[in-house]
């Protein structure tokens, strides 16, 4: 993605788009981070084509996989997805030894079984002892680009080992899994200088100079420096494969009350902290879309579901079973079956048992988020691919009974270019940012139209009793 500052509008431009995916090797989910390198130096390429020949660049991804490279600058594995079942009984070995209450405290981070953490828990004891940098996946591709390795703050708290007060990797929990703090590069905050660009590494692509600069890595992150949140009582929600809801914090929160509805701390951009829930977001559609073959566009299967009752069974959105199904229409129909529910037969009524469910789980999390943090959201703004589904947005406003706003679709590759911008002195502060995002991109509003808090207690009741 482009950006470009004009007459104090914020200007996007898609060069490049492309599939990432994970593929089975010697028997695990793997990153193919050869394609992803090669993707990036393509729309490098297309960017210098279209004419623009100094620039900036920087790259967010996902969260808590890495990279294990050795000595002499190898890679000696291929990454492996956090959708792998490897790490399936991990939280449950570790904490045998190690409390989740130390953990938490130390960490204020959620307990996922995907967590960096319990990743190298289950690692090549062999390989981690021949490991020279555990680079996450940004960072990684920074590495390749410009030879300069650094640990971006925002994508390493994601680890589940990053001290919350301390700012440094716990000690315990990295000897828990056989790493130690000095193969971690150095830390860095959002906005840092990595170098240059090597062309020269690359000589069968026609490459523009480029300045790399670490920005908020962890997608999320940038996502939330490019929601256009103003004021004090707004929370956001991050919607696309996953979906995250929460606060931006000045302190982090890591209180009983959070540590119980599992909250997390995750670091943000300019000192902030993004206190935040993962729910299993739009995967589920995404992967409803996949199984019709593709038959109907994502806005035509809304449509489909426009046209159905909402509501009609409960459902879990965050069961560990809807993480990696061998078939998701098969197992949301088999979880309704299973708690004698209406079981969704067409392709209307399975997209909206998954839409109205979503909007569920954010309205509950909404009403967890006042709990925990004393305080009442009255907006809540959507960035992200589910900006676009009027459908979940409407309903999780009435659900809720809060003010929706929708948009922008790009904030997380907003937030990116932000900070760059930032970094560039061309933007003063991610305050002025986000004025300049509201100026710059159509957003959408949704206010409560009927009360429905009616089906939120007794989607309590039936799936998350207390």
């Amino acid at each position: 993605m482009l950006g470009q500052l004009i007459n104090g509008q914020l200007q996007l431009r898609e060069m490049h788009r492309f599939v990432n995916g994970f593929t089975q090797k010697e028997g695990h989910d793997c990153w193919n981070i050869d394609h992803i390198l090669e993707e990036i130096l393509v729309g490098l390429q297309k960017v210098k084509k279209a004419g623009f020949e100094h620039i900036t660049l920087g790259i967010d991804t996902w969260a808590v996989d890495y990279v294990l490279v050795g000595r002499q600058g190898q890679r000696l594995k291929d990454p492996v997805s956090y959708r792998d079942a490897r790490t399936k009984n991990a939280i449950q070995e570790l904490t045998s030894d190690l409390s989740k209450e130390y953990i938490y405290q130390k960490t204020g981070i959620q307990f996922l079984d995907f967590n960096t953490l319990y990743q190298l828990f289950e690692e090549d004891k062999d390989l981690l002892a021949n490991t020279d940098k555990i680079l996450m996946i940004p960072d990684y591709l920074g590495y390749v680009l410009t030879d300069q390795a650094v640990t971006e703050v925002t994508n390493a708290s994601t680890t589940q080992m990053l001290s919350l007060r301390e700012g440094l990797f716990d000690e315990n929990l990295l000897q828990k899994v056989n790493v130690n703090a000095t193969q971690f590069p150095k830390l860095v905050d959002p906005g840092t200088v990595l170098g240059e660009l090597q062309t020269a590494k690359f000589p069968d692509y026609d490459l523009p100079q480029a300045k790399v600069i670490t920005v908020a890595t962890h997608d999320t992150a940038s996502a939330v420096v490019g929601t256009p949140g103003l004021g004090q009582h707004w929370a956001y929600l991050s919607s696309g494969t996953w979906s995250l809801i929460g606060a931006e914090l000045n302190i982090p929160e890591n209180g009983t009350l959070a540590f119980q509805n599992n909250y997390t701390n995750e670091w943000g951009a300019y000192g902030t902290y993004r206190f935040l829930k993962n729910i299993m977001g739009l995967w589920i559609i995404q992967n409803i879309q996949k199984e019709l073959h593709e038959k109907y566009s994502f806005a035509q299967l809304a449509q489909l579901a426009q046209q159905e009752r909402p509501f009609q069974q409960y459902i879990d959105v965050n069961d560990s079973r809807f993480q990696n199904p061998a078939n998701m229409i098969q197992e949301v129909q088999a979880y309704c079956r299973q708690t004698k529910q209406v079981v969704p037969q067409t392709p209307g009524e399975i997209a909206m048992a998954a839409y109205s469910n979503l909007s569920l789980y954010y309205a509950n999390e909404l009403q967890k988020l006042d709990e925990i943090l004393g305080s009442s959201i009255d907006t809540l703004n959507i960035v992200g691919g589910g900006a676009n589904v009027s459908l979940m947005n409407q309903l999780t406003a009435n659900i809720a009974g809060v003010n929706v706003e929708a948009g922008p679709t790009e904030a997380t590759a907003i937030g990116n270019l932000i900070v760059q911008m930032i970094s560039q002195g061309e933007i003063l502060n991610v305050y002025l940012a986000r004025s300049i995002i509201v100026n710059s991109f159509d957003l959408k509003h949704y206010q409560p139209q009927q009360d429905m808090s009616q089906h939120l207690t007794q989607w309590q009741t039936k799936v998350h009793k207390g």
